[in-house]
């Protein structure tokens, strides 16, 4: 169960849909992620998802995923996904590692990495 709540996170993401999200995430989820510029935490998930809309907001079109991967690490589940991503900057690439761990049918444990927005030709 949790690789398929690992790779629905990850194309929740990329589809940037709140409402399936919402519904992956563990109302109580204990958070970290990391960007370039800042470390996040929450300890909810409408906190989780107000950090996602940051990192990818209206004005980021996510023209592709270029990748998704997901495996078990010992108890946690890791999924690494790849955007290609277009907006007012032009075209970039952006990698998000992710380890994760299920809580009552939801992600309960959840920490990102996220490469930033890597501009390419």
């Amino acid at each position: 169960m949790t690789d398929s709540l690992a790779n629905a996170f990850a194309r929740g993401v990329a589809a940037k849909d709140q409402m399936a999200l919402r519904g992956l995430l563990h109302p109580e989820i204990d958070f970290r992620g990391m960007t370039p510029g800042k470390v996040w935490e929450a300890e909810g998930a409408e906190d989780v998802l107000v950090a996602i809309c940051v990192w990818f907001d209206d004005n980021d079109v996510i023209e592709n995923v270029e990748e998704i991967s997901t495996h078990t690490f010992a108890d946690r589940q890791h999924c690494s996904y790849r955007f290609r991503i277009r907006n007012a900057n032009g075209v970039h690439l952006v990698e998000q590692q992710v380890y994760l761990s299920e809580r009552g049918g939801q992600i309960g444990w959840l920490r990102i990495m996220c490469s930033g927005f890597r501009p390419i030709d």
